[in-house]
């Protein structure tokens, strides 16, 4: 059964954060910097700010869901600075 990992990736290019889910963090950070990606495309280097693992796609589809409704980049920032506040 494969691990679900919900990730936050950075740009200082971009100054921007991006959140996504996968159950191959390693590939999917390689695919966001070498441009498979088109939304991150042009932001290389991503690098990776913040991982949750989840049991099943479910869970971790509700949770990127959740994160990306806040539309806050004050939310990502805690979540990324505090991981063990769930929010």
């Amino acid at each position: 059964m494969p691990i679900w990992t919900v990730y936050i990736i950075y740009s200082g290019k971009r100054d921007r954060y991006y959140i996504g889910v996968t159950t191959d963090i390693q590939q999917r950070v390689k695919e966001h910097n070498t441009g498979l990606s088109p939304y991150t495309k042009g932001g290389t280097p991503w690098t990776l700010k913040h991982r949750e693992e989840f049991k099943s796609i479910e869970e971790a589809y509700g949770r990127e869901k959740f994160l990306k409704s806040k539309k806050s980049r004050k939310i990502i920032e805690k979540v990324v600075v505090s991981p063990d506040v769930r929010l």
